[in-house]
């Protein structure tokens, strides 16, 4: 069977999270039984919605029937946040649709293999040049999953080079990760997480670059030092007997692979990284242009649209673009009815007049902790989430809207809620058994996850302390705008 183009949601992780998300909406509409109604007074500051702090008082519960808890998803379209939600969704199909595109037309690949060409014979600075170029590709673009079918190359590229399976996977989907959860512009959960908390879009961009850089320092470390003890000696690879057969399976494969080039590749390449342009144009403009600041969601998506057809039909895969195009809208497609029910738990909570009465009782639980042990709960928070909600984006519709009001309440900026949200989404997403992304990639080869867990494991714990450091710094530095 031909392989599909673009992210593809399993059928048992769409099922999966339909279950649990159908549990939590439930568990929503059962709170609005239980819990007394209540409501604190909001003002205008600064163009925003914030609550007033001691106006906090007890309210007639509305009548909300039970079997509207089950139409949640379709109502709240029409709600206050419904332009939200259509927008962040349509967003989302427009950067899946660009995807598959490139993915059909081989166009990372083609820049992958060009990397590899020009730096081929300095092997070390290589793994640098790459693992830059998979963190950026998640930092900027959100892109993860897309990465997978690149995998076999980058582990068949370090058997070339005298590494292991461990050095290819470090540098491709490892890298990948570090960069989608070090976010610069993620869009996925940068752009809908500020979306959602009402920050201008990508704001705080000159703090993440920093935070970036320290990750891929720490990255760069953690793979060179790997590398260099499996190239001294192969036996010291956590994974030598078992990757033996593996290495028959990819004996052709890089070449195969990053020889399969066309004479349009270059002007596809050309055009797509004028579009990339572009992207970086508006996202640094919005700052200064109120319009483009309101409107940069969608402009940025609509770039996504333009970069990855445009770029496959220059690269000459013709109809195929088209046949893409489809596979990447009906892949992307499960997470509509999973953003829309993630998003329908806050809707229930604040139809039966529980939302405030929630933020009051979270907020007294708060009271006498500081700014830095509250930032702290949400990176927490999102970590457990994670591990039954793996997609960012339906994620960020489940926890921002109850962390957001949170965090104005105990003295955290909406900004470095969004970077613990950020932290918590990305970090686990290579570490936690239920990660399907993970699962797929050690499928390709012959390392188990007990092995793998126990290699990254001496990287994570850094990570997470680094992780505690900048939201640290972000607390003391009133990290904003807002």
């Amino acid at each position: 069977m031909e392989e599909k183009s673009g992210a593809q949601i399993s059928r048992k992780a769409f099922i999966q999270s339909v279950v649990i998300l159908l549990a939590l909406m439930i568990a929503a509409g059962i709170l609005t039984l239980v819990v007394p109604a209540g409501q604190f007074q909001r003002m205008e500051a600064d163009g925003r919605e914030i609550i007033v702090p001691d106006s906090f008082e007890f309210t007639e519960k509305p009548d909300y029937p039970i079997w509207r808890w089950f139409i949640a998803p379709l109502e709240l379209v029409t709600g206050p946040d419904g332009l939200t939600v259509i927008v962040i969704t349509v967003f989302i199909l427009m950067v899946g649709i660009a995807f598959a595109v490139m993915d059909k037309s081989g166009i990372l690949k083609a820049a992958l293999a060009r990397i590899v060409r020009r730096f081929e014979n300095q092997k070390y600075f290589l793994l640098l040049v790459i693992t830059f170029f998979y963190m950026a590709l998640g930092a900027f673009f959100g892109i993860f999953e897309e990465v997978v079918p690149l995998v076999p190359l980058m582990i068949a590229l370090a058997y070339s080079l005298g590494w292991d399976t461990l050095t290819g996977l470090g540098m491709s989907i490892l890298a990948t990760n570090m960069g989608f959860s070090a976010a610069i512009t993620n869009p996925f959960t940068i752009g809908v997480a500020q979306g959602i908390a009402k920050l201008p879009a990508f704001s705080g961009s000159g703090y993440r670059i920093v935070i970036f850089i320290f990750f891929y320092a720490m990255l760069a470390v953690f793979l060179t030092r790997h590398a260099r003890k499996v190239e001294a000696n192969a036996k010291a690879s956590p994974v030598y007997e078992e990757e033996q057969a593996t290495r028959a399976k990819y004996t052709h494969f890089a070449a195969d692979a990053i020889s399969h080039e066309n004479p349009r590749t270059t002007p596809a390449i050309i055009f797509l990284l004028v579009c990339v342009a572009s992207i970086f144009v508006t996202l640094f403009a919005g700052p200064f242009i109120p319009v483009i600041s309101d409107l940069a969601l969608p402009i940025v998506g609509l770039l996504f649209l333009i970069a990855g057809i445009g770029s496959g039909l220059i690269s000459g895969v013709g109809k195929a673009a088209w046949k893409a195009a489809g596979e990447g809208l009906a892949g992307i497609a499960p997470a509509i009815p999973l953003i829309l029910m993630a998003a329908s738990v806050k809707y229930i909570i604040a139809s039966g007049g529980i939302l405030d009465t929630i933020l009051y009782n979270a907020a007294h639980a708060f009271q006498g902790s500081n700014p830095f042990t509250a930032a702290i709960l949400i990176y927490g928070l999102t970590l457990v989430i994670e591990f039954f909600v793996s997609s960012g984006s339906a994620k960020a519709f489940l926890l921002m809207p109850i962390l957001v009001p949170l965090a104005d309440l105990v003295g955290v900026t909406r900004q470095t809620a969004v970077l613990a949200y950020v932290f918590g989404d990305g970090f686990s997403n290579l570490a936690y058994p239920t990660s399907a992304v993970l699962l797929i990639c050690l499928g390709l080869t012959a390392v188990t996850y007990p092995k793998w867990l126990r290699w990254v494991m001496g990287l994570w714990v850094w990570v997470i302390l680094a992780s505690l450091m900048f939201l640290a710094i972000g607390v003391a530095i009133q990290y904003g705008p807002f």
